[in-house]
């Protein structure tokens, strides 16, 4: 089985400069030229038989862009939303850092933050729906995972069983492509955080500014 990993395109949240997190902000009009660009690439060399998908908007427009040029389905699971930030969602870094600073020394990996869950139950629901996922996906050559950078970060740690607490980070850019495989008990990462369709969404962008 072939597993792509997909992050959302631009959202409202990176223009407003906010803790997105739970913030259930929609896509801006160049993430939805970004999420196009990646549906003709997926579409022509990529073509999944399932799509899976957080059900946060941005994640959730994104996938159903993808499977309007596909033609497949999508399923929505809510744990594959982004890190529950709690008190910080929708907030503005600066009023963040003010009404909710930081412990000394930062927070402890099974302290949740306020209204919201820990790093450790973080990735644990990670763990818990990737293995829902490859369960149901049994006998699919190639699925596809719509969802956002925190929780790819953690699916990949769970792919690669790597610790709990592990300090290993898998930064994706607006509509990063991860392409995984499984062959029985062998893993393999095919590539990481493929953009290479943003360029002529991003000289668009600036052709329209201009």
């Amino acid at each position: 089985m072939e597993i792509l990993l997909i992050r959302h395109g631009e959202s409202e949240g990176d223009i407003l400069q906010v803790h997105e997190g739970r913030a259930d902000l929609l896509l801006t009009e160049h993430g939805r030229r970004q999420a196009k660009e990646m549906a003709k690439v997926v579409k022509e060399k990529f073509m999944p038989e399932v799509i899976w998908s957080s059900t946060l908007k941005r994640a959730r427009e994104t996938a159903e862009i993808l499977s309007k040029e596909t033609g497949i389905a999508v399923i929505e699971d809510e744990k594959l939303r982004e890190f529950n930030n709690g008190v910080l969602a929708g907030l503005p870094y600066a009023e963040a850092k003010v009404r909710y600073p930081e412990p000394e020394g930062g927070r402890k990996p099974h302290e949740p933050i306020e209204e919201g869950e820990s790093e450790l139950e973080f990735r644990f629901r990670a763990q818990t729906v990737f293995s829902k996922i490859l369960t149901e996906s049994s006998g699919r050559k190639r699925i596809a995972i719509v969802s956002h950078g925190g929780m790819i970060s953690n699916l990949l740690r769970t792919f690669l069983n790597l610790p709990v607490l592990s300090d290993t980070y898998f930064p994706t850019g607006d509509t990063g492509i991860h392409l995984l495989r499984l062959n029985g008990s062998q893993k393999v990462i095919m590539f990481m955080n493929d953009c290479g369709h943003l360029p002529k969404v991003d000289s668009e962008q600036l052709a329209a500014q201009n």
